[in-house]
């Protein structure tokens, strides 16, 4: 079959015939007696066996390796065709979340998209102080999609460029709690903690309270804690437990005793505190360290409501827990009111 034979019929060009016949790939059989390329059977098996490697997108080179070298397993064609597929996904996946970057910043004229896709570089960039100079820089003048700062704070480990992605977040407006709550709920521990924290700077966004009440329960000490405080500090006596175990393992344990105060002024709240500290206090496992924190914590509470539990705390087996008590006691005497016996907080 000549050249332009095997091109009709296998929809493959006379040319690119030729240019597998230079390459060693697919060379014909034979030669008519005018010197013209002449394919046999096999030959043009050859050919679409070569079309069939090359739509899963191996180049003639890869192509020419499978063929040729038996050491080249199928297996590890295969292997190596997934880790090539997912690497072009990934970047089309990125090229995809640009362009929408780009289209959710509504761009007016083609010099707005160049700000956009320089604000995405430097984003993108492996200098923090790039990624923090581009954040400040929406700060200026040239506004940041939400979306897109959202996507940053979940992928940003550099502290500093991390708290500077969350204060403009925070300026923003909502648009980039979705993709923040979808980040709350991911595999990645790392992830779940930017997406908490992030959240608990827009604590007033429509659905960020629900995301944060959900990550109380959270398997992972630092987004409860980041949850709990967010919470606390918006009156959500939902935090109260978190609040509590925070003291107890000295996690931030001077800001939640804090909230916990703030908490114990709503309405029937000061009681139930009161009561929590009071049993990790009495708790067996409880050492004289984590005893001495939970006493502190009392001096947080208003009014009378720790003054009988730090006096009766001062008489403590423990002459740490009793001294710090002791002291304690005595500051909460001075700053309250006298009260009629048995008048509550």
């Amino acid at each position: 079959m000549l050249i332009g034979d095997v091109a009709r019929h296998s929809g493959v060009s006379a040319r690119m015939l030729r240019h597998y016949d230079a390459l060693g790939l697919v060379r014909p059989t034979g030669r008519t007696a005018g010197g013209y390329r002449e394919y046999s059977p096999e030959d043009v098996r050859r050919i679409f066996h070569v079309e069939s490697l090359r739509s899963l997108g191996l180049s003639l080179q890869q192509i020419k390796r499978a063929l040729e070298d038996p050491s080249f397993t199928p297996a590890a064609l295969v292997g190596d065709l997934i880790r090539w597929t997912q690497e072009r996904v990934a970047r089309e996946q990125e090229l995809l979340e640009r362009l929408r970057a780009i289209d959710a910043s509504a761009p007016a004229d083609w010099q707005d998209v160049l700000r956009v896709v320089a604000l995405l570089r430097d984003l993108g960039s492996a200098s923090a102080a790039r990624r923090q100079q581009a954040v400040l820089a929406g700060a200026e003048g040239v506004p940041v999609p939400a979306g897109l700062l959202a996507e940053a704070v979940l992928a940003e480990a550099e502290p500093h460029v991390a708290g500077a992605l969350r204060w403009a977040l925070a300026r923003a407006g909502d648009e980039g709690v979705a993709t923040l709550r979808a980040g709350a709920r991911a595999e990645d521990v790392e992830v779940r903690r930017r997406a908490v924290q992030a959240l608990a700077e827009l604590p007033e966004a429509p659905g960020a309270g629900a995301v944060l009440a959900d990550a109380l329960g959270d398997p992972d000490a630092t987004v409860r804690r980041h949850a709990a405080l967010a919470l606390g500090r918006h009156g959500v006596v939902a935090a109260v437990p978190a609040l509590v175990d925070m003291v107890r393992d000295g996690s931030h344990d001077v800001e939640a005793a804090e909230v916990l105060g703030t908490l114990s002024r709503k309405p029937g709240s000061g009681d139930r505190i009161l009561a929590a500290l009071a049993a990790e206090l009495a708790a067996p496992a409880a050492d004289s360290a984590t005893r001495i924190r939970l006493v502190q914590a009392l001096v947080e509470l208003p009014g009378t409501t720790a003054l009988a539990v730090l006096r009766r705390l001062a008489h403590d087996d423990d002459p740490a827990v009793a001294r710090v008590a002791a002291a304690l006691a005595g500051v909460v005497a001075e700053r309250t009111p006298d009260r009629p016996a048995g008048e509550g907080s």
